[in-house]
C-alpha cells in the first residue's frame, strides 16, 4: 500500500501512535472498572495493573530505546522483540499470581492476554505480526463481553489501526493479517470462556 498524501499520513501517525497497545488495555480497564466496581474497588484493583504491567513494560521500552537496543519506541524490528515479548510475558505472570493472592479468583482477561502474548511471541521467530492489531483486537472481545455495540466498534477501529500501520510502513499486510488471526482466535476463546463463567 503506496500512499504519499500527507493528510492520511499525519491521521495515520495520530491514530496509530494513540492507540497503541497500552493505551487501548488502559481505556478498557478504566471502562471496565467505571461499570463494575466503586472508586476504591477500581483503585484497588488497577494499582497492581499499574504498577506490575502498565509502568513497568513502559520503563522498559524507554530504558532500551535509550541504551539503542530498541529502534523506537514501537520496537519495530522483529529480532528486538523477542525480549520485548519475554518481559510483557513475565510482567503479566508476576501480575497474575499477585492478582490471585490478592483477590484469590484468576483474572481471565489477564490470563487470555498472557496466552494472546505467547502466541504473539510464537510467530514472532517467522513473521513480525503486528501487535497493534493484534491486541487492539483482544481489547475489542474485552469490550464486547460487556457491552457488544462498543466491541464491535472497537474492532472497526482495529481494522483502521492495521491499516494505519500498513500506510506508515511499520507492517505488511501480511503481518497484520497474522496478528488479526492470533487476536481472533485468542479472543473467541475469552468470549467463549465469559460466556461458560456466566452460565
Amino acid at each position: 500500500m503506496q500512499i504519499s498524501n500527507p493528510t492520511v499520513i499525519k491521521l495515520s501517525k495520530v491514530i496509530s501512535n494513540f492507540f497503541n497497545p497500552l493505551v487501548s488495555l488502559l481505556i478498557y480497564f478504566f471502562y471496565y472498572s467505571y461499570k463494575n466496581y466503586t472508586w476504591s474497588q477500581a483503585s484497588k484493583k488497577f494499582l497492581p495493573i499499574l504498577l506490575l504491567l502498565i509502568i513497568p513494560i513502559s520503563l522498559w521500552i524507554y530504558h532500551n530505546v535509550k541504551k539503542g537496543n530498541y529502534t523506537n519506541m514501537d520496537v519495530s524490528n522483529r529480532k528486538q522483540r523477542h525480549s520485548l515479548y519475554v518481559f510483557i510475558i513475565l510482567a503479566t505472570i508476576i501480575f497474575l499470581a499477585v492478582d490471585y493472592f490478592l483477590h484469590r479468583q484468576i483474572d481471565w482477561a489477564i490470563l487470555l492476554l498472557c496466552i494472546l502474548l505467547m502466541a504473539m511471541q510464537i510467530s514472532n521467530f517467522f513473521i513480525k505480526s503486528s501487535m497493534h492489531t493484534s491486541l487492539n483486537i483482544y481489547v475489542a472481545a474485552l469490550f464486547f463481553a460487556i457491552n457488544p455495540a462498543l466491541g464491535t466498534a472497537w474492532f472497526g477501529l482495529s481494522v483502521i489501526i492495521g491499516i494505519t500501520r500498513v500506510i506508515l510502513k511499520r507492517h505488511t499486510t501480511q503481518e497484520v493479517v497474522a496478528g488479526a488471526m492470533i487476536a481472533i482466535f485468542v479472543s473467541l476463546a475469552y468470549l467463549i470462556m465469559v460466556k461458560a463463567i456466566i452460565f
